[in-house]
């Protein structure tokens, strides 16, 4: 995943003012925000469910939508705060249409279905309407849904809340060496477990990108202000290295004339 100069501003606020970050494929990155709104406008700018006031960004090796069943909306999936889900359709009805919708054949589709609903704990409940069922189950029923096609890259705005913490982790470790994901989160310290990496998107810039073993190497908890501290220190090395390359280059250019 690639994002270039986003820019979106939200009235007279610009919660993204040039957004460049770089995830590699199969990362788990969790994305910190200050202040929170800038992190999940940020997901939905890439999930195209708001636009950018300018940049561009670059989802699995596609370049723009394609609503194809081979295209962009069968490579990556988003799943935001609220589940978003028919409230008169059953956990059954809802995965048969993800599964139309991502263009899977009916064996195929079947199979994957009776995966999803055993790994996302829908087995009790699966008939009834989702709005008879408690809002834990509507967020695995999001998620089964959402991941039914198997996507390469999944963005995520907290998702989950409402299951036991350890339960939540569990889930949120999702299979595949080559899935990245993108976990957008208010809470860093309750996603222990489920990132290796961690950005912390600040006043509308990408401040921090390092990996989580970074914090581990500085004694710091996973927590904003142990991120923003370990962003400040990068800020100064950066300003350090800055300043170095501009004594030295007085001195190159006399040694080179």
């Amino acid at each position: 995943m690639v994002c270039e100069r986003i820019r979106r501003r939200v009235g007279h606020e610009p919660l993204l003012q040039r957004v460049d970050l770089q995830v590699p494929v199969g990362a788990r990155l969790l994305l910190v925000a200050v202040p929170d709104a800038s992190g999940s406008l940020l997901l939905r700018v890439l999930a195209g469910l708001a636009r950018a006031d300018g940049g561009r960004y670059q989802l699995a090796g596609a370049l723009a939508s394609d609503a194809s069943p081979a295209g962009w909306a069968r490579r990556f999936a988003y799943v935001g705060p609220d589940p978003g889900l028919f409230p008169w359709m059953s956990a059954d009805e809802t995965l048969a249409l993800s599964a139309r919708l991502v263009g899977l054949e009916r064996p195929d589709a079947q199979r994957r279905i009776e995966e999803a609903v055993e790994r996302w704990g829908l087995a009790t409940g699966r008939d009834r309407p989702m709005s008879r069922m408690g809002l834990a189950f509507l967020q695995r029923a999001a998620m089964a849904a959402a991941l039914l096609g198997d996507p390469e890259l999944v963005l995520l705005d907290e998702p989950l809340r409402a299951l036991d913490p350890d339960e939540r982790i569990r889930l949120l470790r999702l299979p595949g060496e080559r899935r990245t994901v993108v976990l957008a989160s208010r809470y860093p310290a309750s996603e222990a477990g489920a990132v290796n990496q961690i950005a912390l998107l600040q006043h509308g810039r990408v401040e921090l990108h390092a990996p989580f073993s970074a914090l581990e190497e500085h004694g710091l908890p996973l927590s904003l202000r142990s991120i923003q501290s370990l962003a400040g220190m990068a800020a100064v090395r950066r300003e350090a290295a800055r300043r170095s390359r501009s004594a030295a280059s007085p001195t190159e250019h006399r040694a080179s004339a």
